[in-house]
């Protein structure tokens, strides 16, 4: 019966027609599969990653002025530093999704913990400028591949029950790493910090080796044995996998039937526009929302509202961290458009307060209600966002078929370090064109991002990857 139903696929497509994929199921709806001890021991090696890049986001405010008095550096030399990350995440995400495709899942990541370590100790033996920008460059390719890799990773080898919290776990150790990063960066020298960043790409390099690879690559690669086997070690030995190795093969005929080879000429056909759409679309709202913009801002807030640096990051901190729980433990009940529509909702409540409270500066009466005001603006959005801001990067995860992978991951990366790059650099320029104008441009960008979500973006909770990608082809 299946082979007959491939055949009549396969013929299909060869006329011309849509091609359909797979139905979905209903045998196993009701199947939830627990977490395995070699499952998890895969999700915290994808994690280590996250946390090595949320040590490289929370490194370079904390020990500004320690490396600039001990290296001599000037200011101009230090941004230029810190910019680096931006520079080697543009590298990293043209090369990413390529390299994953090609050598896997696995090996990316064992060779993601050894660039870490390198990058990180490149900094902390630096004697100079340029060493330093070359560690921070390394560190930037790193976390970039990184961001796209670990929750395509967690997605393929996660069953569909547990899906959406097993993939937030990695956006939660990287906030967590962030707030580590900064709080410890305040009393200890930058050269141990540097070493204390070589910990996780340490742990990751050493938690790789017994982990297996993920078996979608493995079946797409045409090693069925290997993919059998990684699955029921995932799964659990005594585990039923029949009907989710049958699901996973059909899948993978019909996608080789389409293209065997795939480009990125082969993103360009009408039944990827959906999700290349929903994929790109999701990565440049959520930047031109402003997300780098506030945390450029931040430290001018916490200044105006007489609030301690230190303390005022916390607070932030701690406002994301329980952002970033609730989703963990809500994505798998309630979905993923409802959390993103929450979080999209609050961003432009965010930026509207921000706005105003630069509008009410000019009138003399509520002159010292503002920076109370802009305080509760930058919690406000700061809560928001962390609940929605890693769940673009779960969609990205889920909605690509494996044949054009690779190539939607790199374009979706490069999406996400471009619009970055455009917001963090016209953020003071627009400041002195208008303030308040600037915000509202912020908040305009989440209406827009509504709509989106509304519209577009499917919800891909309680369905396994390859319901989620056939469902765009037949539309």
């Amino acid at each position: 019966m299946v082979k007959k139903k491939e055949q009549e696929e396969i013929s299909s497509q060869e006329e011309g027609r849509t091609q359909p994929l797979l139905p979905p199921s209903e045998d196993h709806d009701k199947e939830d599969l627990p977490f395995t001890p070699t499952l998890l021991l895969s999700i915290l090696a994808a994690a280590c990653g996250c946390l090595s890049t949320g040590c490289i986001v929370g490194y370079s405010s904390p020990v500004e002025y320690q490396i600039i008095e001990e290296l001599g550096l000037s200011v101009q030399e230090y941004s230029f530093f810190g910019s680096m990350m931006i520079v080697g995440g543009l590298v990293g995400s043209i090369v990413g999704g390529k390299i994953t495709e090609l050598i896997g899942r696995k090996r990316t990541m064992l060779g993601l913990g050894g660039l870490f370590m390198v990058g990180w100790l490149t900094i902390a033996t630096a004697e100079g400028a340029l060493q330093l920008d070359f560690g921070r460059l390394l560190l930037g390719i790193g976390s970039s591949i990184t961001l796209y890799l670990a929750p395509v990773y967690v997605a393929e080898i996660t069953p569909k029950n547990l899906r959406g919290a097993a993939v937030s776990v990695t956006q939660l150790t990287m906030v967590c790493s962030i707030s580590f990063t900064f709080l410890v960066g305040s009393f200890i020298n930058w050269r141990a910090l540097a070493l204390i960043g070589t910990i996780p790409g340490l742990v990751q390099l050493v938690l790789t080796f017994f982990i297996p690879e993920s078996p979608r690559w493995l079946a797409k690669t045409g090693r069925e044995k290997e993919f059998e086997a990684a699955l029921l070690q995932l799964r659990g030995g005594n585990a039923d996998i029949s009907w989710e190795v049958d699901e996973i093969k059909e899948y993978t005929k019909i996608i080789h039937s389409i293209s065997k080879d795939s480009s990125i000429f082969d993103l360009f056909q009408k039944q990827y526009a959906i999700p290349l759409i929903v994929g790109n679309g999701l990565m440049v709202l959520q930047q031109f929302s402003g997300l780098n913009s506030y945390t450029l801002y931040t430290g001018a807030i916490f200044v105006s509202a007489g609030i301690p640096n230190t303390a005022g990051f916390l607070t932030v901190a701690s406002f994301q961290l329980v952002g970033t729980v609730l989703t963990a433990a809500l994505m798998d009940r309630y979905g993923r458009r409802p959390l993103l529509q929450a979080a999209v909702i609050g961003t432009c409540f965010g930026s509207l307060l921000t706005a105003l409270s630069f509008i009410l500066q000019g009138f003399e009466g509520w002159s010292k209600v503002t920076p109370t005001l802009a305080l509760l603006s930058v919690l406000i959005y700061s809560g928001s966002m962390s609940v929605g801001n890693g769940i673009p990067w779960i969609i990205v995860a889920e909605i690509f078929p494996l044949n054009i992978k690779g190539s939607a991951g790199t374009m979706c990366c490069l999406s996400y370090n471009v619009s970055s790059l455009m917001v963090s650099f016209s953020f003071q320029s627009l400041l002195q064109w208008s303030p308040p104008g600037t915000f509202l441009l912020y908040a305009s960008a989440s209406v827009v991002a509504i709509g989106f979500v509304a519209k577009l973006v499917p919800e891909t909770r309680g369905r396994t990857l390859e319901e989620i990608q056939s469902s765009f082809t037949q539309k």
